[in-house]
């Protein structure tokens, strides 16, 4: 993704009471309510159990996208601070994911031994939490060796996190009927977004007054000790969800070359070489985007939240549309709107480099990427038996993951080569830097990608697609814009 962040009076917490307190107020889908108040599982029916720990799994987002979106989100604008180059940008964006691939992968292993998903989500969630520490601290201690001490131990905290990734999915799935899949994913997605954008805004406001007083070291110190709080209250939820349905379908023996081979479908391996390709195109530019933003247009951390925020806040008003989009006509309907859609994304900041357009063209991108993030999960779920879940849902994670790596690097060096300004006779384009050409690079692939790939895979459910004329008309923000217009859109 374009991947997407407080004054002297103002009191900053994401401590575990305080946002149990905000979750109680987040609005929650009807379907996961109970009437009655949890009991003991020994004594509950299964309905009961896993709406109950739906719940929880809407509650463990809410904490994970506060550490994302008051931690995780920074690292880039923490790296420039420790003066990190273009190149450091890079392998920060590529080694923890690549990292991050072989703990997903390691940890399908761990599971078939220690059958106890639990404590596999117990140990990798302490672990994330406790990795903020060293982040923090060391390269503060050693400044000269900041970037490269940041990246190791961004490897060490994607490590922990992603090794939890596959049985925590796969937990989650088992909790919801397919028909109701989109729906439900898609109000979780929601919830993370408006705390990530709640997240995003607060941190924005701590760094920008860090950096007013030249205080900006106490600034970063506060929003990622924030965001390993926040990291505490999910691994809570995690643990409850992972205690009420221990009897988790641990898979066969066989490697993962046994799985593609002899499991998947030839829908769904196409599919991995599209998501991990699409990652690949996608991350030539997204590491970058914050070094263009913060260095190169000389923006402070509050205006970088506000262009994230735009985009969490495009994803909160469109998740529910998009989820009930996948749900009628399947999740392959929202790869293929979205996936031609997004090429267009990076290509807009060669157009101009006022805020105010940006902010306006991120909203627009969030719009695009909420759909296309929940079609590439929700795609994965649908095409897993159960046995096979946990193994797939790694396998796919891991495609993205050696996409999102070799493109990062990649981008790392095109930004080394390609020339500042471009000219044709009289005609000369000269940006900020050479970072936009970049971005059309990245843009350009991705048509490619799309182009070439989206043909290759069906939906994996029994759907009837929609007419194209009336599919234009489901779009998120179509029908409130076309409600404003006098003439009526076709049934």
């Amino acid at each position: 993704m374009d991947l997407q962040a407080t004054g002297p009076d103002v009191h900053v917490s994401f401590s575990f009471d305080i946002l149990q307190n905000f979750m109680s107020q987040l609005p929650v889908d009807p379907q996961l309510t109970t009437s009655e108040p949890p009991r003991d599982p020994e004594t509950s029916d299964d309905h009961e159990t896993r709406a109950i720990s739906r719940q929880y799994g809407v509650r463990d987002a809410t904490f994970q996208a506060a550490a994302q979106g008051g931690g995780e989100n920074y690292f880039s604008a923490f790296a420039v601070l420790l003066h990190a180059s273009p190149f450091h940008i890079g392998i920060l964006s590529a080694l923890p994911q690549l990292v991050g691939m072989v703990a997903q992968l390691s940890s399908v292993k761990l599971l078939q031994y220690f059958r106890m998903p639990g404590r596999l989500i117990l140990a990798g969630g302490w672990g994330q939490a406790l990795c903020w520490l060293p982040l923090l601290i060391l390269p503060l201690l050693l400044p000269e060796h900041g970037p490269w001490l940041l990246i190791g131990c961004a490897m060490l905290y994607f490590a922990f996190g992603q090794a939890t990734t596959p049985v925590w999915n796969s937990l989650l799935v088992e909790l919801v009927d397919m028909s109701g899949r989109g729906a439900y994913f898609a109000h979780r997605a929601r919830v993370t977004a408006l705390t990530s954008f709640i997240a995003l805004g607060v941190a924005g406001v701590v760094l920008t007054i860090g950096q007013k007083w030249d205080l900006n070291w106490v600034g970063f110190m506060v929003i990622f000790l924030g965001a390993a709080a926040a990291r505490v209250g999910a691994i809570h939820y995690q643990t409850k969800v992972s205690t009420w349905l221990p009897a988790l379908q641990v898979e066969p023996p066989q490697g993962f070359r046994h799985f593609l081979i002899e499991c998947a479908t030839a829908d769904f391996r196409y599919f991995l070489l599209f998501s991990g390709l699409m990652h690949f195109a996608v991350l030539i530019s997204g590491p970058f985007f914050v070094v263009y933003l913060l260095r190169d247009l000389h923006w402070t951390y509050l205006q970088y939240a506000g262009w994230m925020a735009s985009s969490i806040a495009a994803q909160f008003l469109t998740l529910t549309a998009w989820g009930q989009l996948g749900d009628r006509y399947g999740n392959k309907t929202l790869l293929k709107v979205t996936g031609l859609a997004v090429p267009l994304l990076p290509m807009g900041y060669l157009l101009s480099d006022q805020y105010v357009f940006l902010l306006i063209w991120n909203f627009g991108g969030g719009v695009i990427w909420a759909g296309l993030s929940l079609g590439l999960q929700n795609y994965v779920f649908d095409s897993l038996q159960p046995d096979e879940r946990t193994r797939g849902v790694a396998l796919a994670n891991a495609m993205n993951a050696i996409g999102w790596g070799i493109g990062a690097l990649t981008g790392s060096w095109l930004a080394t080569i390609i020339p500042n300004h471009l000219s044709f006779g009289l005609w000369e384009l000269i940006p900020a830097s050479n970072l936009p050409f970049v971005f059309c690079l990245s843009g350009a692939l991705r048509l490619l990608i799309a182009i070439s790939l989206l043909g290759t895979f069906g939906e994996p459910r029994r759907l009837s697609p929609p007419p194209r004329r009336k599919l234009v008309w489901e779009l998120p923000l179509v029908k409130p814009l076309a409600a404003l217009w006098p003439w009526r859109h076709p049934a």
